[in-house]
């Protein structure tokens, strides 16, 4: 394999079957690929391959977009092993561990987190994820949630305000006057550097209304909404989202009837996050009576160093197949075009022409060995913006 990544024209040549999402899968066989200036310019039989200034030889081996993680949280300090552990003895999760990433996060200087940040997306982008979405949450005071956005601001453009994580110990029992900060001093020191709002709407962290009034003013700043919606319990967040138009409601693992027929019928994604179920030991959701219904569904890591710290995004594209049924083609789609859907976009997540030339070589000839072979590092090569990055 040869590659000369930089300006000018790559054609990706010799590809066993090519992944393109347009539409739906789109599988291609025997095809090549051609970038110019870091978008797709031209896809088609591999006998018809233009000429181009480079070539990498994909060698029969599969090429698929590049993965789309849109739910991660990797501004943090610490760990929380030690909580792994107890839950693999049987201790129930309840998300009250967030606390002690926040003390040790608030703890920690601009250059631990800017090492752990940059090492997770480094962690990321060797397994094929080419676009990821971070949130802060681990700071919950206005000066500590705006430095974890700038700080994750150096690694993605898709920045996720979350201080409506959880109630910060020194506001224990006054949550309301928590909400208040978070809608005030703490989202105008935060929002110049996020794109999107979310909330942890779930019981033990903030009730319908408390989220509703964070997802508002959020959007009064220009940040599109997004909600940790229905994880632990059944409740109003999925509903909630939908009702504001939020781009994701994220987790689903306890839905009503009428919470998927809500996701079925509007532009909110169903993100689902299995890593969460697989670190805590929860039931899986529903995935097949989503896709039933018309929904639309994505996944994503929700890498975090508490219930979920896995920034793979192969590993759950096999435990979506596994543990919530999706097919191989299903999970690999909302692996990669349903995450730019969540996140609102058109340019990443296929490789149809004019879309950015961030793709995956894999070390195998079909898609379907990244379930086939669960966790086997299957990535063998990656294009962002058409250049050579792993």
């Amino acid at each position: 394999m040869t590659a000369a990544p930089g300006a000018g024209s790559l054609v990706v040549a010799n590809i066993g079957e090519l992944v393109t999402n347009d539409p739906q899968l789109g599988v291609l066989h025997d095809a090549a690929l051609c970038v110019v200036d870091g978008r797709v310019a031209w896809v088609g039989p591999r006998a018809a391959a233009p000429a181009a200034d480079a070539a990498l030889d994909a060698a029969g081996a599969a090429v698929l977009p590049g993965f789309v993680d849109s739910h991660a949280h990797l501004v943090f300090a610490g760990d929380r092993a030690a909580e792994f552990a107890a839950r693999m003895a049987g201790e129930p999760y309840t998300g009250g561990g967030i606390r002690t990433t926040v003390a040790a996060t608030r703890a920690a200087g601009d250059g631990e987190l800017r090492a752990t940040v940059g090492r997770l997306r480094r962690e990321a982008l060797r397994q094929g994820t080419t676009t990821v979405e971070t949130k802060s949450g681990y700071g919950l005071t206005p000066a500590d949630e705006a430095r974890s956005l700038r700080l994750a601001g150096e690694v993605t453009a898709e920045t996720t305000f979350l201080g409506a994580h959880v109630v910060p110990a020194e506001y224990a029992g006054r949550a309301d006057d928590y909400v208040r900060l978070v809608c005030g001093e703490m989202l105008d020191a935060a929002a110049p550097y996020a794109r999107w709002v979310d909330v942890f709407c779930e019981r033990g962290a903030f009730d319908a209304e408390q989220s509703r009034a964070v997802l508002l003013a959020g959007k009064a700043h220009g940040l599109v909404p997004r909600v940790h919606a229905n994880q632990l319990t059944a409740g109003p967040g999925v509903a909630l989202a939908v009702e504001l138009g939020a781009a994701s409601a994220d987790h689903c693992t306890h839905l009503s009837d009428s919470d998927v027929d809500a996701l079925a019928g509007s532009a909110t994604v169903a993100t689902l996050l299995p890593g969460a179920e697989f670190s805590t030991r929860s039931p899986y959701p529903d995935a097949r009576r989503l896709l039933a219904a018309g929904a639309t569904v994505a996944l994503a890591t929700d890498c975090n160093p508490g219930s979920s710290y896995t920034s793979s995004m192969p590993f759950c594209v096999a435990l979506a197949v596994r543990e919530m049924r999706l097919t191989p083609a299903e999970a690999v789609w909302a692996a990669t075009a349903g995450g730019a859907a969540a996140l609102r976009r058109t340019d990443i997540g296929h490789l149809g022409i004019g879309a950015r030339a961030d793709l995956v070589v894999l070390d195998a000839p079909s898609h379907v060995y990244l379930a086939y072979r669960p966790g086997v590092p299957l990535i063998r090569t990656v294009l962002h913006n058409g250049v050579l990055v792993a």
